[in-house]
């Protein structure tokens, strides 16, 4: 009786170990959510460090016409996995979604984070990435990329608007 329990308990350990949830890496063909939140194999990853603007967020052009840039980046970001599959994320931590957050790379290493600030579709989220894109994001600025040829509100103060809630971004 006591083996039957000991293996139960080994057979579940390793269970829990094995689930995409404990797993350092997950590498497959992404699919995009939205500008900072892809899924792989079930399992959906908020990119560490970068915050997109969110689906039905507004900016508005160089011209001041508004535009869904949010729908834009995730668009590009789309476009831009496609071209070097699969897609490796390493494991940060679990946000408060239940999402895995993750440093997440193309097949040729190039790190998706990076790519979306560089190319302004995504700012560098200075909260969790300690700086990291800031270089990437200054760039971007400079050469009105993305959400840099206008006007656009930071996303994390666009989602605490939309909820009534003061940004703390």
């Amino acid at each position: 009786m006591q083996y039957k329990i000991a293996m139960t308990r080994l057979l579940a350990a390793l269970l829990f170990l094995a689930s995409p949830a404990m797993a350092q890496t997950v590498e497959g063909r992404a699919s995009v959510v939205d500008g900072d939140t892809i899924e792989i194999s079930g399992e959906r990853i908020r990119l560490n460090g970068v915050d997109a603007p969110e689906s039905w967020q507004r900016c508005a052009d160089g011209g001041g016409e508004e535009y869904r840039c949010g729908k834009d980046a995730a668009f590009a970001l789309d476009d831009w996995l496609a071209a070097s599959r699969p897609t490796r994320c390493e494991f940060v931590e679990r946000d408060r979604y239940g999402r895995m957050v993750g440093d997440c790379y193309r097949a040729d290493g190039i790190s998706v984070g990076e790519w979306l600030v560089r190319n302004g579709w995504a700012v560098d989220w200075v909260r969790y990435s300690s700086g990291r894109f800031a270089e990437a994001q200054d760039e971007a600025s400079r050469s009105k990329r993305g959400i840099w040829r206008g006007a656009f509100e930071l996303p994390c103060e666009a989602r605490a608007r939309r909820v009534k809630r003061k940004a703390g971004c």
